[in-house]
């Protein structure tokens, strides 16, 4: 959807344990290896949470990161949204509303959204029509995983994937030439169980090729999408910060779309596949690395259970 007005990214936050447990830490317990684990993902480390740190312990760390770094106030904040798969409790309250308590932020509307990796696509595109609409006026957009407590440790298919973390980003209304141009949102349930946490276990099992294949369609696809409907081609973005899940799925991308792969702003070395938190993690050290400049066109894109996948565009 288009937006009549600007509607713009004014701060940024993120937050990740300081644990970290590295491939030859995991090679320890499953049978695995750096060299694999690097060359078949790009992953190198990823951060753990402690045993007492909650979903919302993570976002709560992300957002006062974001008002540290910026000269917003707590009672400014009128709406809150968490992207999560990992919420601190299966049904209510939401975590978004655990967040806002321990904030100390009153008043504000508060909920959750799931929609996997894509999640904080969502809950941005769902802030800012909630910001046209004037149900919100300034909105703290997070995406929180711990998924630590959803992984199987046994599985070295999947457990070598995941770490935990926060990003946020405060959204709120702008006169200047900026914010958010245009942003698409799909689903595919009929893939839904390639990547799922299960009921009965409740950790997370995915069908590698089904899931591959799909994110390298979503990303390219969505991409095109968003040029198409602007009238752009891809010489006119500067970043593409996709969610953080795999570096073959953004070379066979690149190849098979033609795009630059310098392009894809790429952390999962460090922090591996946070879920809904990777594009704000990615965000918060793209601005901290001095990456961001104003009038940058940028795309957001992610993709993951759901099987759901979408993108943003902005102008910085």
């Amino acid at each position: 959807m288009k937006s009549p007005q600007p509607i713009y990214i004014s701060a940024i936050g993120c937050y990740v344990p300081t644990k970290i447990v590295s491939n030859n830490d995991l090679a320890q317990s499953v049978d695995t290896s750096d060299e694999w684990i690097h060359s078949h993902t790009g992953i190198r480390e990823r951060r753990i949470a402690k045993p007492e740190e909650q979903c919302s312990d993570l976002a709560v760390n992300a957002a006062l990161d974001l008002f540290a770094k910026s000269n917003r106030k707590r009672e400014e904040i009128d709406g809150i949204i968490v992207a999560t798969a990992t919420a601190d409790h299966y049904g209510f309250p939401s975590t978004a509303c655990i967040v806002a308590e321990k904030l100390g932020i009153k008043g504000a509307a508060a909920f959750d959204i799931g929609a996997g990796c894509t999640g904080f696509i969502y809950a941005l595109e769902i802030a800012r029509g909630m910001i046209m609409s004037g149900s919100m006026t300034k909105a703290l957009v997070f995406g929180s995983e711990k998924l630590s407590e959803v992984v199987n440790w046994k599985d070295r298919n999947t457990c070598v994937l995941f770490g935990d973390g926060a990003g946020c980003v405060l959204l709120e209304r702008t006169e200047e030439p900026k914010g958010i141009i245009d942003s698409t949102l799909h689903a595919e349930g009929a893939g839904s169980l390639a990547l799922a946490i299960t009921k009965d276990t409740k950790t997370i099992t995915m069908e590698g090729r089904a899931v591959y294949a799909f994110a390298v369609r979503a990303i390219g696809d969505t991409v095109l999408e968003l040029l198409t409907r602007n009238d752009l081609t891809i010489e006119d973005i500067t970043w593409i910060v996709p969610h953080q899940a795999n570096h073959r799925i953004i070379a066979a991308c690149s190849k098979r779309y033609g795009f630059d792969p310098t392009m894809f702003y790429l952390n999962i070395e460090r922090y591996a596949n946070t879920s809904a938190a990777s594009i704000p993690i990615a965000l918060a050290e793209m601005e901290e690395g001095g990456l961001l400049k104003s009038g940058q066109k940028i795309l957001f894109v992610g993709f993951g259970a759901g099987l759901t996948y979408g993108g943003t565009l902005i102008q910085w």
